[in-house]
């Protein structure tokens, strides 16, 4: 009797639990690109949390690493007991150095603070060693992802990272001055009474003292900065975006509600792969550094840096800045 094996009962039960198979396979490679680790429970690496936490966003596994284990597991239980009111369903764990290994980001947030009448600069020495023992145990997990540093001094932690990991370049990112340009954008949309996010401005350069605004590129709408402000306004919101970090440590001992935002922001143009253009600290081969320049990001970390036209005083301060941040890492490797 002749048997047509496509229509046995035996062929179709096989077909389902193939189906079924890769259907959770891709579940769990998609639950492995949504895992993302912080590495440092203070008030930056916190408040990213509770940021992500709050969002909406494709994060769906969040795990807490910290010198202080005992403080990670009460983050972790009081992070969980707000899940009931939140708009993601996330697994959030205190963790260990092994859970990085199929993490899609790791974040850096450790480190020694920036205290009153300190630079970020002033922390180099101090942070610097966390983050080889910390970049280390990292890697050991067999962490393939992108590494996303929020620890000043943030260009020379970020170049640190590269060397310690010797991941690509690209997996490589900093959160630069994004801060600094959420700070402008806040700024002259308060002074013009327009909405921040209607105003197109950047902060470019090493984020420190030596960061600048390219206002030549500054537009509100299609309409350049100069049509709504002067030189002098122009000039005082300068000095408010660079000195902002001074005045909020000296009012309150420290500044983490806008970089935990931030940390966010790069997080979702990264696991939503939306090839955002952000002012990350990323590579810049021809100086052998990392330095802030709008970047285009995506699920792959930094496709490219936008080099924008700059005016002559412009460029010479981009300059200065790139200098700035190259004195510091050879100083460091010439320790």
């Amino acid at each position: 009797m002749h048997c047509n094996l496509l229509s046995h009962p035996l062929y179709t039960f096989l077909n389902l639990a193939l189906i079924f198979s890769l259907f959770f396979v891709i579940i769990r490679v998609g639950d492995r690109m949504n895992k993302v680790v912080i590495v440092g429970c203070g008030n930056v690496g916190m408040s990213y949390a509770y940021a992500l936490l709050n969002q909406k966003n494709s994060v769906n596994e969040l795990v807490l690493i910290d010198l202080n284990k005992e403080r990670t597991i009460g983050e972790a239980m009081d992070l969980n007991h707000c899940l009931a009111f939140g708009p993601n369903k996330m697994k959030i764990i205190a963790g260990e150095y092994a859970d990085c290994k199929d993490a899609a980001i790791v974040c850096i947030a450790a480190g020694a603070n920036q205290k009153p009448g300190e630079t970020r600069m002033d922390l180099i020495h101090k942070n610097s060693s966390i983050f080889k023992e910390i970049v280390g145990q990292v890697m050991s997990s067999g962490f393939h992802g992108i590494f996303l540093v929020a620890t000043n001094p943030l260009d020379v932690m970020t170049y640190l990272t590269w060397k310690y990991s010797g991941l690509d370049t690209n997996h490589i990112i900093g959160t630069g001055t994004s801060l600094d340009t959420a700070r402008l954008r806040f700024l002259i949309g308060d002074r013009l009474k327009i909405n921040p996010k209607n105003v197109h401005a950047y902060v470019i350069g090493e984020h420190g003292d030596s960061e600048f605004i390219p206002w030549s590129n500054v537009n509100i709408g299609l309409k350049n900065i100069q049509e709504f402000l002067d030189q002098e306004n122009c000039s005082k919101i300068e000095e408010e975006v660079r000195n902002a970090a001074y005045e909020i440590i000296n009012r309150k001992g420290a500044t983490y509600y806008g970089i935990g935002m931030c940390l966010a922001r790069i997080t979702s143009a990264i696991l939503n792969d939306e090839n955002t253009i952000i002012t990350v600290s990323s590579y810049d081969k021809e100086n052998n550094l990392f330095i802030s320049l709008p970047t285009i990001i995506n699920k792959e970390g930094v496709i490219s840096k936008l080099f924008v036209n700059l005016s002559k005083e412009e460029e010479e301060k981009l300059k200065a800045s790139i200098a700035y941040v190259k004195e510091a890492i050879v100083s460091l490797e010439n320790e």
